[in-house]
């Protein structure tokens, strides 16, 4: 039984997606549960996986309201016991909470959460972030196994005292992207000139992801490249600032929301740049790989281990100026840009694709299934 918060466009969804078409249908029942998306927000199976069907919970959002808490529990009590799960897997921060709680009460024998990253800063006051950890902490204390989609992921929450160094596994995201239409095909599709460099942002357009450091480092940009555009793929709480933005500096941005052919928004970029203070292992980054487009990235969480700085992009610290500095860079020096993005194509695609993150997770349930004797002799034979 696979527990979600929300659906919502991003990599939980994404994993999620890939796990449920997957896994293999002669050694795995599943469900997806899951909460509504925020009014702002796209859903993703909606957008990019209408053959996958949850059962919606609509109290298991992600809002925290002790009354809908309450209640989403009992829901997720009353479907454990109706589809009695031998393994609750759990992802994002509250359905983890939720979810292992239900699991315990249900004495479902094991619980498995995904890390997709961690609200240990950048999200909430000192004391709400204390409160999240306790919370972490205790919810590790009753789950056989946590995954992380990143080492620096958890090595920050091993730091953080959320679990036990044996408990963790690391899985990286994994995905995939259809056929790239043609750079002017592309750019006719969005509307945006079919010469120039083009920038594109892909994401929520929340807080944490800083757009107000995406505006000014497009406005620095503009001043050696007056030609230059951003694409915003994207909504969020935070998009009014981007629109301001896109008023006072006509021409410089152009503003997408959220899109289901998201291999068009990169067949029509030359980079992409994420501008976050705090992130997991953003699928984005992926994506703009494995479409064959070098990144300009903060080097947060584990950002590093998608792009390899010098290789396949180019990392900054949280500062404006010096993510200026490589997307001028780039934009400047189109073999570079070639060289990096192929060098991209090749690490993505072989690091992350969907094939290796269902494999990995069904390593991970199969050897809990042969521990508690679900599955006679061993767990890798029968996989083969």
């Amino acid at each position: 039984m696979r527990v979600i918060t929300r659906m919502n466009v991003g990599g939980p969804a994404l994993q999620a997606v890939e796990l449920m078409r997957g896994l293999d249908t002669g050694l795995f029942d599943q469900c997806l549960y899951t909460g509504e998306v925020a009014p702002g927000e796209a859903d993703h199976l909606d957008l990019r996986a209408p053959d996958v069907t949850p059962h919606r919970n609509p109290a298991l959002g992600r809002s925290i309201r002790p009354g809908d808490d309450a209640r989403a529990i009992a829901a997720l009590v009353t479907e454990m016991r109706r589809f009695r799960p031998h393994i609750v897997h759990t992802h994002t921060a509250k359905a983890g909470l939720l979810g292992r709680a239900a699991a315990v009460l249900t004495r479902v024998p094991a619980r498995v959460h995904t890390h997709h990253g961690h609200l240990l800063h950048g999200y909430f006051s000192p004391a709400k972030t204390r409160l999240v950890v306790a919370a972490e902490r205790a919810s590790a204390a009753m789950t056989d196994r946590l995954v992380a989609v990143g080492a620096r992921v958890r090595d920050e929450l091993i730091a953080a005292g959320v679990g036990r160094p044996e408990q963790y596994v690391v899985v990286p995201p994994g995905a995939s992207l259809g056929p790239l239409p043609g750079r002017a095909a592309a750019r006719l599709a969005l509307g945006i000139p079919g010469d120039g460099p083009v920038v594109a942002y892909v994401g929520r357009l929340t807080r944490i992801k800083r757009p107000d450091r995406l505006v000014g480092v497009a406005h620095q940009v503009r001043r050696s490249h007056p030609e230059v555009r951003f694409i915003v793929c994207g909504g969020g709480d935070a998009r009014p600032e981007v629109e301001a933005a896109a008023k006072t500096f006509q021409g410089m941005f152009t503003l997408l929301g959220w899109r289901a052919d998201i291999e068009t928004v990169y067949a029509a970029a030359d980079l992409v740049v994420l501008t976050s203070d705090n992130e997991g292992m953003p699928v984005s980054l992926i994506e703009a790989g494995l479409a064959g487009l070098p990144c300009v990235a903060t080097r947060v969480g584990s950002v590093a281990e998608v792009v390899r700085h010098e290789e396949t992009g180019l990392l900054a610290h949280c500062d404006t100026h010096e993510l200026t500095r490589h997307i001028v860079r780039l934009l400047r020096d189109e073999p570079l840009r070639r060289k990096m993005g192929d060098e991209a194509r090749a690490w993505t695609t072989q690091r992350f694709g969907p094939r290796r993150l269902v494999s990995d997770l069904t390593e991970i349930y199969a050897s809990i299934a042969e521990a508690r004797g679900w599955w006679p002799g061993c767990a890798k034979e029968v996989i083969r």
